[in-house]
């Protein structure tokens, strides 16, 4: 235990020491947490949303206006029979009216559709694949092209076939730039971290390089003479991790949290559990701060 405790005053020592260096190796472990800390969540937001839009992808196969429910569920048999094809639901007019109106709500729209003297909607039937990347392929099997080149559907009642696959597309090529960005920046900041610890503990060697021949010369072995040194890049990234998780903390209970009842996407970005981010935080700064310290001691502790 004693020896424990001159290990870790001989680390606060050399923070002391080399205040400038050492702080700014903290700024940096906090602004390196900080960034993961909303990193992480903003990842799992973004694949909870894109995950909920692929499960809701369907085909809106839209009939004629003048289409009897006989040929509707007809036209439903036949989509049925199609690989791929989890289920289907039949829409009627009168439905598709009143789920317009609920998506409407009190809008400015909503004028327009009480002055409406007839339903202009036309019955529909909506097709769920078994996987939204069968969208396409479901899609062609029920309007297949024919010879001049004319798209033909598999029933004369059927008017046109809408896919929400594009919008799908346009999601997961907004979510996968963010995770590309946010990548590259996390990487930039965890090597200027590292270097910034490396170096905190190279001029800590540096300042006490005579201590370290006395030390030598009276027999203390290696990790003896290291340890202060690692001691001392682990309370850069514990101090700089504790910050950053408090700055963390702050805003959680003071943005996310109140918003969380109001918006989905928030709602989402509070899924992980903080207890788990904190978690992988720390360990990240750990790390961060072991690797910076083991490769100083490595290259610059030659004892």
């Amino acid at each position: 235990m004693t020896r424990v405790l001159f290990f870790i005053a001989e680390a606060l020592r050399a923070l002391r020491r080399s205040a400038a260096p050492s702080l700014a190796a903290i700024v940096t472990v906090v602004l390196t947490t900080l960034l993961l800390g909303v990193f992480v969540p903003v990842i799992k937001a973004s694949s909870t949303a894109n995950q909920n839009v692929r499960s809701q992808l369907a085909l809106r196969v839209f009939l004629n206006a003048d289409a009897t429910k006989k040929q509707a569920l007809a036209v439903q048999k036949r989509i049925n029979k199609i690989p791929h094809v989890a289920r289907t639901q039949y829409i009627s007019r009168g439905q598709g009216l009143k789920t317009l109106r609920k998506e409407v709500g009190e809008g400015p729209l909503s004028r327009g559709l009480s002055q409406l003297n007839k339903n202009p909607l036309p019955p529909s039937i909506s097709v769920y694949p078994d996987d939204p990347d069968n969208l396409n392929s479901i899609q062609a099997r029920i309007v297949r092209p024919t010879a001049n080149g004319k798209p033909k559907p598999i029933s004369p009642a059927i008017d046109k076939v809408n896919s929400s696959q594009q919008v799908a597309n346009k999601i997961r090529t907004v979510t996968n730039a963010v995770k590309i960005i946010l990548s590259v920046i996390a990487v930039l900041l965890l090597v200027a971290s590292l270097m910034l610890v490396a170096n905190t503990i190279r001029l800590s060697v540096y300042a006490r390089r005579r201590e370290v021949e006395v030390m030598r010369l009276v027999g203390a072995t290696n990790w003896f003479i290291r340890w202060p040194f690692v001691l001392e890049g682990l309370l850069v990234g514990l101090l700089g991790a504790g910050v950053a998780i408090g700055l963390l903390w702050l805003g959680k209970v003071t943005i996310i949290d109140p918003l969380a009842e109001n918006f989905a996407l928030i709602d989402n970005f509070s899924t992980i559990g903080f207890k788990q981010l904190v978690g992988l935080l720390l360990g990240s700064a750990v790390v961060v701060s072991a690797l910076g310290s083991g490769v100083t001691l490595r290259r610059f502790l030659r004892v």
